[in-house]
């Protein structure tokens, strides 16, 4: 386990020339097997340990993580969303905008970066995806840029994920939920069920 330093700034903030040029390696992400390639655990606002293990619960996603402490204008009552218990980025993207060191892909705040096509066709809401012991289910949460990801990794980046083909292929990511607990490792398969 490594911590993650928050003020750091991802010394990527590419163009939107680049951001596109890298799009054919995004679209060729694996469409039914991939690879679990970084995990990441939010022990605070803000916070980020990067993991080589994690338990996923369905009660706290991942276990040790703050996702059932945040406020959510997605709920009556402002509790947690139970759609939102995880965040999946594709790893191509977060390689992509942040660079190859893993605490600045940790930067964007998802918790499983997979290398899979994340796409709305690919992994409509209910699909299943098996990974260690564990299985999750896509939901059909938006899981869209913020202020933060554009401080992280620049306007073009925040724009290049939430609008047009970026918005369609999902490549901010998606939100998920456990539905089976178990043990997942970085690079353990992950699949469709």
């Amino acid at each position: 386990m490594s911590d993650v330093q928050l003020d750091r700034i991802a010394p990527l903030h590419l163009d939107v020339e680049v951001l596109e040029a890298g799009l054919s390696v995004i679209v060729d992400s694996p469409k039914d097997r991939g690879t679990l390639d970084l995990i990441v655990r939010r022990p605070a606002i803000d916070g980020r340990e990067i993991l080589d293990e994690a338990e996923l619960s369905l009660t706290e996603g991942v276990v040790g993580d703050t996702w059932n402490q945040r406020f959510s204008k997605r709920t009556d009552d402002g509790s947690p969303h139970p759609d939102m218990q995880l965040n999946v980025i594709n790893a191509r993207l977060s390689r992509l905008v942040a660079g190859d060191l893993d605490q600045d892909r940790a930067l964007a705040g998802d918790q499983l970066h997979i290398d899979l096509d994340i796409s709305h066709d690919n992994l409509p809401a209910g699909t299943r995806l098996a990974i260690g012991t564990a299985v999750i289910e896509v939901t059909d949460q938006p899981h869209n840029g913020c202020p933060k990801f554009a401080a992280r990794f620049g306007a073009q980046a925040l724009r290049f994920v939430n609008v047009g083909v970026g918005k369609e292929l999902r490549l901010r990511g998606l939100n998920a939920k456990v539905v089976q607990t178990g043990t997942i490792r970085a690079g353990d398969t992950i699949a469709k069920v």
